[in-house]
């Protein structure tokens, strides 16, 4: 008899395991030969040499698997533990499986246009108009490539800019304050990562969620950094940003131009950007438009309405 003991140290136990254990027993009643235990993140298994090595290729196998789908259905158990090849999900346009199996993909082709520049260059600007899928889109590419170890980490950031209202002191300490900015970031990444796995990350760094005010001084190697709302930006603040890009590294800012939240006075730094870096190498560009928007359907109709009235608003007819 032999003793084994098997880390999981990819998914999210709780997706690996099942819904009450379900799965832990399945693979229990597919080994019945052996004994099997787990806590957490940790299988130990006891039984023949062969048996629990075989278990342990099976195990990873499963593991594998959850880690790509963030689910594990019992028809793969069943067919992992026989040793047989499951079917795999159709990967044409996904770019993550998100919490609970969801494919998270381009949903209109600006969306797919966006996929397909990010892998084409280092610093990408994607522009459009809210609920257009800039962020979301951004963020789940960023996520992929940590999940294929493409990049060490993830730097999701955004100016702590209060959109038309003064929210006046806020209690607690720095998170506290800062946290109301950048909970469009946390929605996105709680759509994509299991609640375990992201708060590891967020514990050991590998994520980073952080005003723009934070990046001073950094240089960002082995990282996919998002700059989230771009167009509440100054000069100075875009120009850090963007400098702060290191080896093995990729950029994804994103914006509206027609929401600028800065005073009047205040030229937006995304704005001065695409002037300045319009003919760059290695710098892509995707616009979004009201046909792009994902939101409900509303949305569109609120953005086209919105637009008609600033039209007649310059021709002096409002």
């Amino acid at each position: 008899m032999i003793e084994r003991i098997i880390i999981i140290e990819n998914v999210d136990p709780v997706n690996f395991y099942g819904v009450n254990n379900s799965n832990m027993q399945l693979i229990k009643n597919l080994f019945p030969k052996l004994r099997i235990a787990a806590r957490g993140n940790v299988m130990k298994v006891i039984g023949d040499d062969e048996e629990t090595a075989t278990f342990e290729t099976r195990v990873k196998e499963l593991e594998a698997y959850c880690a790509k789908y963030n689910k594990l259905p019992e028809d793969v158990i069943l067919d992992i533990a026989k040793g047989s090849q499951p079917r795999q999900m159709k990967m044409d346009d996904v770019i993550i499986y998100g919490v609970n199996g969801k494919p998270i993909q381009g949903r209109t082709p600006n969306q797919q246009l966006l996929v397909d520049t990010f892998q084409k260059n280092d610093l990408t600007f994607a522009l459009g108009p809210a609920g257009t899928g800039k962020t979301y889109v951004a963020i789940a590419l960023a996520v992929r490539a940590l999940k294929n170890r493409e990049v060490r980490k993830i730097i999701l950031s955004r100016p702590a800019v209060e959109a038309g209202e003064k929210l006046g002191f806020l209690p607690g300490d720095m998170k506290d304050k800062i946290d109301p900015y950048l909970q469009p970031l946390y929605d996105a990444l709680e759509d994509m990562i299991p609640a375990v796995k992201l708060k590891e990350y967020m514990e050991t760094n590998v994520i980073q969620i952080a005003p723009l005010a934070f990046m001073r001084g950094r240089t960002l190697n082995d990282a996919v950094i998002v700059l989230d709302e771009a167009q509440n930006t100054t000069s100075h603040q875009i120009k850090m940003f963007l400098t702060r890009l290191g080896m093995n590294a990729k950029m994804i800012i994103t914006g509206d131009i027609t929401q600028i939240d800065l005073p009047r006075s205040t030229v937006s730094g995304l704005v001065q950007a695409l002037k300045v870096l319009h003919d760059i190498p290695g710098i892509g560009r995707v616009e979004f438009g009201k046909k792009d928007i994902v939101r409900h359907q509303l949305v569109q109709r609120i953005v086209q309405a919105y637009e008609a009235y600033d039209k007649a608003a310059e021709k002096g007819e409002s």
